[in-house]
This record gives C-alpha cells, structure tokens and sequence, in this order.
C-alpha cells in the first residue's frame, strides 16, 4: 500500500557532503513522521515530525539536517561533515495514514560510504 524509496547514497570522502531522498508513494493520506536510520541495530539518525519538529541522535547533530517536503511526500536528510563512522546502510522509515489508521513502513536501504 505505501513504498519508501531511497536514493541518493554512494562514496564520500571524509568532510564531505552527502544528501539523500526518500519518497513515500502510495495510498497516503497524512505523515505523521518519517526519518532515518542505519545498520542493522536501526540506529535512529534524524527524524521529522509532520509539525516540523526534528530529533537527532548525538552523534550527527550539527552535521547532519533532517527536512520533509510534505507535497511531494519525500524526507530529505543534508549530511555534512561526514565521518568514516557514518558508513552504513541507511534506511528510511516512516508513520503513515492510509485509510483510518498508521502505520510503521520502510525502505530497503541505501548505502553510504566515508572512505578516503
């Protein structure tokens, strides 16, 4: 009923710039938030709430920023500065109406890499 598709990973050096996308498609009818996360411990990176509010985790705050697009249904998260630590898979996750009633969905992943 709703797909999270991401796009946007790759290679990066370290101190570089990254910004992924993912789209939410679907039957949708509100978003009550969506974010990120990464590994396979789903780490929680970023979210958005629909209210605009944003929570990081410790360890990319001032680096990394969190924004929703709520016309086009797309959370986009600008990473700056990134580390080698900042390798991993990153999922995109999100709290969606369809119908009366949400639901928790995600995405299959993109992978970042910090290498030099």
């Amino acid at each position: 009923q709703v797909q999270l598709l991401e796009s946007g990973g790759g290679l990066v050096q370290p101190g570089g710039s990254l910004r992924l996308s993912c789209v939410a498609s679907g039957n949708i009818v509100s978003i009550n938030h969506m974010g990120w996360t990464r590994g396979s411990q789903r780490e929680k990176v970023a979210q958005i709430f629909s209210s605009g509010e944003t929570i990081y985790a410790d360890s990319v705050k001032g680096r990394f920023t969190i924004s929703l697009d709520n016309a086009k249904n797309t959370v986009y998260p600008q990473m700056n500065s990134l580390k080698l630590e900042d390798t991993d898979v990153y999922y995109c996750a999100g709290q969606i109406q369809v119908g009366y009633s949400y639901s928790d969905y995600w995405g299959r992943g993109t992978r970042v890499t910090v290498s030099s």
